[in-house]
């Protein structure tokens, strides 16, 4: 009796570890099929991914990879708003991909947006803290100055000498009706 519980138990175990969402399998599928138009934190072509799952529910998503333009013809009204949401880019339809393998791509997307910086710690979320990276007057600059000022100082001596030569030539304009 303990020996067949035992038994039913590990079986039990290994079901469920199979079945579990693999978020590196998930992150081979999101590269190869999704990234083009998705990003995990930011909206690209399409929205951002980071909390689907609690935006909708599994069997919707499911539903929607495999046939987001039937469920969009259908008239279902969520699949309308996010059509209607992102420029009416219709997402193409993913009837191969397996049920298993849309859970492994959303075990990605919920692992990759846990880690995604918060809010407060965004490099651009305070741009009046961040200094300008100038790079003041030094040994590896100092090459583009001197080049810089070598041609100020060409374009200076030929306006002189433009403005010269008209002057010259207007003196002996003159001395030509003496």
């Amino acid at each position: 009796m303990n020996g067949k519980l035992i038994s039913v138990i590990v079986l039990l175990c290994c079901c469920l570890q199979a079945t579990a969402a693999d978020p590196a399998t998930g992150k081979k599928l999101f590269q190869a099929r999704c990234a083009s138009c998705h990003n995990v934190n930011k909206k690209l072509t399409g929205p951002a991914l980071a909390g689907v799952d609690q935006r909708r529910s599994e069997d919707w998503i499911i539903r929607f990879v495999k046939a987001s333009q039937s469920m969009i013809k259908a008239g279902d009204k969520t699949a309308l708003e996010v059509y209607n949401a992102n420029n009416q880019v219709a997402m193409p339809d993913h009837p191969d991909l397996s049920d298993d393998m849309i859970r492994d791509i959303l075990a990605f997307v919920k692992e990759e947006a846990s880690k995604a910086p918060q809010a407060d710690e965004a490099p651009f979320s305070r741009p009046g803290q961040k200094e300008p990276n100038l790079m003041p007057l030094s040994i590896y600059n100092l090459p583009f100055m001197v080049a810089y000022i070598v041609l100020v100082m060409i374009v200076i001596i030929l306006l002189v000498f433009l403005v010269n030569v008209k002057g010259y030539e207007h003196h002996m304009e003159e001395k030509k009706k003496e």
